[in-house]
């Protein structure tokens, strides 16, 4: 081949790249974009001087001055919200994904808190009180965020409690009463006896002052335990990411799929071949109907497919309703044809319309919970999820799977992706162009 043949042919091909103007603005302003988009969610996390407002469902069930404490001082984090609810509610509420984790304050907490704070170390006899933490296992950041942040409300609250001093001085007698009883090393038990009994005597001097806050040193301990649970569709049931994983990225590919069928149509329009098929005796509704049926066929397959996969290799199973499942996963279908047909719509040229839409899914896609956990975008970002059609498909298939919720739960994710249909097929009727401009 001759260098002038070669340099022709470059040429060539640039121009060609170059002469479609908004194609190169595309393919420039894309990448510039989604790099400043999620470079925006990610930069200086740790200095972030928002909170993040985490939201939690407390169950009270000891109603003592401890709990009671410590539930307000919760409400008044700035990185949690805290609601009220029973037991049984608070971990249907978790099951759901309305909220985070539930914490369970079990009965007579307060009291053993208290005295598990001077006598819960090592080798200690004494019972510690066990607070139940139920979480989301596909929030597991957040809910180990919640962990530390409880531990922290926990105790400040058994402190304040037990350093005031009425309280004070009935723990430091319970305690030396338990450690005349026990069978602790002789030093250990003189060091510890001396200190409750100067303790006590203090604050039977000194009866309504009050201690700065609890003192440091080896005596004391953790005042509870923690048990945690992944709250899925039944107690034995492990949480299977792949469940999470398969939703996300199958719907990402079925926009993607889609967005492809939209640029074929406008390769067809160029060629002359829509306006060859108006000239048939069949209305164009017809058409875009047909098209638009057979583009959800192929993408109900394609997710069926890929769920029969995650099923056999990965043990996915549709712990939920089947039916449920099988309405959210039509809907989504439905709703990724149309969106192809809304790209052949709205898109100019085959180029143009590559990288715009091609934008457009990813930040679906990312915006709508499939890439990044939604707890690290801003608030306001958060709540705009709901105008974006993968968040509602997520949630859906989410919801009949590894969450394992009934039919009910799959109404509003089905009733979401259909409206999105129905928008996206009225644009397309409205603005599609048969004849090349």
């Amino acid at each position: 081949m001759s260098a002038t043949a070669f340099v022709a042919l470059v040429r060539k091909d640039l121009q060609l790249f170059l002469s479609d103007r908004r194609a190169v603005i595309v393919a420039f302003a894309v990448p510039i974009f989604i790099g400043a988009f999620i470079g925006s969610l990610t930069n200086d996390m740790g200095n972030n001087d928002q909170p993040m407002r985490v939201k939690i469902v407390v169950a009270d069930l000891d109603s003592s001055e401890i709990s009671k404490a410590v539930i307000s001082s919760a409400q008044a984090d700035a990185n949690l919200t805290v609601a009220l609810a029973g037991a049984d509610e608070a971990r249907q509420q978790v099951q759901k994904g309305s909220v985070v984790a539930a914490v369970i304050i079990p009965k007579d907490f307060g009291e053993s808190a208290g005295r598990a704070f001077f006598r819960g170390g090592a080798g200690s006899d004494v019972q510690k009180p066990e607070l139940s933490v139920l979480f989301d296992p596909s929030r597991a950041m957040e809910a180990a965020m919640i962990r530390g942040i409880l531990t922290q409300h926990v105790m400040q609250s058994v402190a304040r409690s037990v350093f005031t001093a009425e309280s004070a001085s009935n723990f430091a007698q319970q305690g030396l009463e338990e450690i005349e009883r026990s069978n602790m090393d002789p030093n250990q038990k003189r060091l510890l006896g001396d200190m409750l009994s100067s303790v006590q005597r203090f604050y039977r001097q000194n009866g309504s002052g009050r201690a700065g806050g609890a003192p440091a040193g080896g005596m004391f301990s953790m005042p509870y335990t923690v048990r945690q649970e992944e709250v899925t569709s039944g107690k034995r049931v492990p949480y299977n990411g792949y469940a999470h994983s398969f939703a996300g990225m199958g719907i990402q590919f079925l926009l993607f799929a889609s967005l492809n069928l939209g640029i074929e149509m406008l390769l067809e329009r160029q060629r002359g071949m829509w306006k060859r098929l108006r000239s048939a005796p069949v209305s164009r509704y017809l058409l875009l109907a047909s098209r638009a049926t057979s583009a959800t066929i192929v993408s109900l397959m394609t997710l069926l497919v890929s769920f029969g996969f995650a099923m056999l290799v990965f043990k996915v199973r549709i712990q939920g309703s089947l039916v449920g499942f099988l309405l959210v996963a039509v809907a989504c279908s439905m709703m990724a044809a149309t969106f192809g047909l809304l790209v052949a719509a709205v898109g100019n040229t085959p180029g143009t319309a590559r990288g715009v839409s091609t934008l457009v899914v990813l930040v679906m896609v990312m915006v709508g919970g499939a890439w990044v956990p939604t707890f690290v975008f801003p608030k306001w970002m958060q709540q705009l999820t709901v105008v974006v059609p993968v968040r509602w498909a997520v949630d859906g298939l989410d919801a009949t799977t590894w969450r394992g919720l009934p039919l009910s739960s799959a109404v509003a994710p089905t009733l979401a992706l259909l409206g999105f249909s129905a928008l996206f097929g009225l644009i397309t009727l409205t603005r599609f162009r048969w004849e090349e401009a």
